[in-house]
């Protein structure tokens, strides 16, 4: 009997069998408590093991229960309330990251063994998007902060998008929300390999980033900002017309101390200021032109979008920031869960697409 309801839900909802099947091999209680392990430093596991915690927390995450504490009295979890506030207020953000990294990672296999990776950005290149995320203010409050009238971030984080996987692959969170991101960079130079192409906003457009990615033989293209001084070793030349507006191009030199980096300064004239009252676009790149023209270093820049959208459905379909979680752990740690939560949704979708593209 339960072969032939399997087979009708196989038959009928092809999609929530394989949410299922992906959820079980994806989140199963030991490889989580695994990653915990390789991972976490301080924190342990006894009565209340890793996976157990995330367990009760994607229920909120996924807004099946309002609250940590809503979740807590529905579940049969063999702790008190109190040992379970600890354990999440606790969470490593080492372990947050990994979480994320490595359940990615294996997600990333079933999407290319299913076909389902979309069409490289530009090929011979493996792309990856850059863009960070600051956690709302919370309704709770330290009580070392309970005096302060503004309230305070939780959290911030730099995270990590695989355009062809549409996965988020990496996060670098940090506990002070109030930090900058430039303080995470050397963080993800660390991860940057050969072949790569990040792209990324102007915050990230600084000397020593620009110059880390390079050295590890992988390329960027990345919006310039004003503060970043450069030289230029020729005029600006016209590249064409394009939908927004007329491309340029001009070749400049970056240094730091004795080193030195030649790239090009993409222009794009708008026709029209931006929302943000800009009139042009600049982006920076050490492409070869072989590689990637003007257009296409412009069309690069302008598939970032793709990050912003992860922002929104995270937003939109999960509780990423839960406003009552004011430890800085315990809200990275919840909102890299609901990154999880979004590259399952991710691998449906690839599923789907791949199921298409076979007819």
């Amino acid at each position: 009997m339960l072969e032939s309801i399997f087979e009708a839900f196989v038959q009928h909802s092809p999609m929530s069998v394989m949410m299922r099947g992906v959820m079980e091999r994806i989140l199963q209680p030991e490889k989580l408590d695994e990653i915990f392990a390789r991972h976490g430093k301080l924190q342990y596991q006894r009565e209340l093991m890793f996976s157990e915690l995330v367990n009760l927390m994607s229920l909120v995450v996924c807004g099946i229960h309002p609250s940590v504490n809503a979740a807590y009295k529905a579940q049969a979890v063999n702790v008190t309330r109190g040992a379970v506030y600890s354990k999440l207020n606790g969470v490593e953000t080492a372990v947050s990251a990994g979480l994320l990294r490595e359940t990615a990672s294996e997600l990333e296999g079933l999407i290319k063994q299913m076909g389902g990776a979309a069409a490289p950005l530009l090929p011979g290149y493996e792309v990856r998007i850059l863009d960070g995320n600051a956690l709302a203010a919370t309704q709770r409050r330290l009580k070392v902060l309970q005096s302060v009238s503004a309230a305070p971030l939780p959290g911030k984080s730099l995270v990590v998008l695989d355009p062809q996987l549409r996965l988020a692959v990496d996060i670098f969170p940090c506990e002070d929300g109030h930090a900058q991101e430039r303080r995470l960079f050397g963080q993800v130079v660390e991860t940057v390999k050969a072949n790569q192409l990040w792209i990324a906003d102007r915050n990230m457009c600084t000397l020593d980033f620009l110059m880390g990615i390079s050295h590890r033989q992988a390329s960027f293209v990345i919006r310039e900002h004003l503060n970043l001084p450069w030289t230029a070793h020729g005029e600006l030349t016209a590249c064409g017309d394009v939908e927004g507006g007329q491309l340029w191009s001009q070749p400049i030199e970056i240094a730091r101390g004795d080193e030195t980096l030649k790239l090009r300064r993409i222009v794009l004239r708008l026709k029209r200021p931006s929302r943000h009252g800009d009139a042009e676009i600049v982006v920076l790149t050490n492409l070869p032109s072989a590689a990637a023209n003007a257009q296409i270093v412009m069309q690069l820049y302008r598939e970032r979008w793709q990050v912003e959208r992860l922002f929104l459905t995270v937003t939109q379909n999960f509780e990423a920031e839960i406003n009552t979680l004011a430890y800085p752990k315990a809200a990275l740690f919840s909102f890299s869960l609901a990154l999880v939560a979004y590259n399952l949704l991710a691998t449906l979708r690839a599923a789907k697409a791949a199921r298409s593209w076979c007819g």
